[in-house]
């Protein structure tokens, strides 16, 4: 696993967004990674199903990088086992509960359903540098790019 994917599942810690230059260099210095304990098979597999058929119906794909797709699903199913929410596992929240209850954060947060802006780069439209051309990830990839986290 890259130091990427690690850090996206990881519960997130921003700092100021002025040090990024790109997308995937911006994931890289908006989180530390902490301790977390792993999410239920259950809701990993319900995230995987909802971010497949969100990626569809969005006409979204999946970040060239799979690991990427996969340590932000496992990051909603922790955040769904957690706080009953897919929220938002790369963002940082005062209150998570809160943020969890009011919706706005939750997958597929406002900014994707109004403008296609995925901050956790699940969601990517077909012109972003990062996209893939798949749209589709199976429960062994999340688990074989997530193994050594």
């Amino acid at each position: 696993m890259t130091s990427l994917q690690a850090s996206i599942f990881a519960v997130a810690v921003a700092v100021p967004s002025s040090a990024a230059t790109s997308p995937l260099r911006r994931h890289r210095s908006l989180f530390t990674v902490r301790a977390q304990v792993e999410p239920s098979d259950k809701n990993v597999e319900i995230m995987r199903k909802f971010s497949e058929q969100y990626a569809r119906k969005s006409g979204t794909y999946f970040c060239v990088d799979k690991g990427v797709t996969s340590v932000v699903i496992k990051g909603l199913a922790d955040h769904k086992d957690s706080l009953g929410a897919p929220l938002c596992p790369c963002r940082h929240y005062d209150d998570k509960d809160a943020e969890a209850s009011q919706g706005f954060w939750n997958c597929p947060c406002v900014p994707m359903r109004e403008r296609k802006e995925c901050h956790c780069m699940l969601f990517l439209t077909p012109d972003n540098d990062f996209a893939g051309k798949e749209q589709t990830i199976t429960l062994e990839e999340i688990k074989e790019a997530t193994a050594n986290m």
